[in-house]
């Protein structure tokens, strides 16, 4: 996929572009918005420049004096499930990077320079056409920040929201703006609120089959699940728990780093904080190869906040191509408490099956 670039005269043409294609509005209640979703600027934070996305029951605040970053996604009159480092809002500018909170757009395997290429800097932004697969009424809008052109690569992301319910799709894009082909993944990263618990599903089980003329294939004695551990993970860790269909993982104020990853083939990953519950949804391919000793879905935690990161394949990227890994995401009300593998059943594998 080739990168669409804007050819704008004047941010005041987009600024009536946006009006006129996405129903810029201020000041309307969420009774009033619902069933079609409006786009304003908003400070948040500190932040002068932001995109507020709602639709009513759902609400996104992007942020453009830097990243960008999705910094706040919440239910109308629910708590933003992402965390926001209080002490790094509302700055800009700088030559280090800084995490602000929220999510974003990185590009793996980890270095310590294009990960941590700084993004301190204005963002533009612009609608994009819904996709094909989306509802009427779906919006759309592309956020691309000054390009990284130490490392030859442009990082975006596109947000779309539905009309109705709390469903938000994310395209977390790279372009290779170089002059020669690059590795890389892409990289897609959910910083989460504190107190929460991780729910990751587990593939299904089934038996040995015993001598090889019970098996049906060589797959029948295949493994079908890897994890990889980082230095700092401990088994001993009462955050996290091994179960039978379920690995949950608790973030705690008083525990440092911690972080698996895994090739989840299940396609979701939960977090449940306070009674609301954020599900990530995401695609492994199984013919390709992934980062970090094949994985495509890791997480950290530490005493501040927990991660929820996804990947997409490795690939190796030609100039002037786009890689591109989809997330989608959604929020869920009043969920009870998850003390065991039934309740994580009841709780959230039924609601994700609705």
């Amino acid at each position: 996929m080739k990168p669409v670039r804007a050819h704008l005269t004047s941010w005041q043409r987009l600024a009536v572009a946006l009006v006129v294609g996405l129903g810029l509005m201020a000041g309307h209640s969420a009774a009033a918005d619902q069933g079609k979703v409006t786009v304003e600027k908003v400070e948040y934070k500190g932040w002068k420049n932001n995109l507020r996305l709602s639709n009513g029951e759902v609400e996104l605040i992007v942020t453009l004096d830097v990243g960008p970053r999705v910094i706040s996604y919440r239910l109308h009159n629910g708590p933003n499930v992402f965390k926001v480092f209080e002490e790094q809002a509302g700055k800009t500018g700088g030559d280090e990077w800084v995490a602000y909170g929220g999510h974003r757009v990185w590009a793996a395997p980890e270095d310590l320079t294009r990960t941590y290429a700084p993004d301190n800097g204005a963002v533009k932004y612009q609608k994009v056409p819904q996709l094909q697969s989306m509802p009427a009424g779906t919006v759309g809008v592309r956020f691309t920040p000054a390009a990284d052109t130490a490392y030859g690569v442009q990082r975006e992301l596109e947000v779309y929201v539905e009309p109705t319910g709390s469903r938000v799709t994310v395209r977390n894009l790279i372009t290779n703006i170089g002059d020669k082909q690059t590795q890389l993944a892409v990289w897609a990263l959910s910083i989460m609120a504190p107190g929460g618990t991780e729910v990751i599903p587990l593939p299904p089980h089934h038996p040995h089959p015993g001598p090889p003329k019970n098996a049906k294939s060589a797959a029948d004695f295949a493994p079908n699940l890897v994890m990889v551990l980082w230095p700092y993970f401990d088994f001993t860790d009462p955050r996290w728990h091994f179960g039978s269909r379920y690995i949950t993982l608790k973030q705690s104020s008083d525990k440092g780093p911690t972080k698996i990853g895994l090739s989840q083939n299940m396609g979701w990953v939960g977090y449940l904080n306070n009674g609301t519950l954020f599900v990530k949804k995401f695609h492994r391919h199984q013919d390709r190869h992934y980062p970090d000793h094949g994985v495509n879905f890791e997480t950290f935690s530490n005493q501040e906040m927990q991660e929820i990161e996804t990947l997409g394949p490795l690939v190796h990227l030609d100039p002037n191509k786009t890689a591109e890994h989809t997330e989608h995401w959604e929020l869920f009300a009043n969920v009870g408490q998850i003390s065991d593998e039934a309740a994580i059943d009841k709780e959230v594998r039924d609601r994700i099956k609705k």
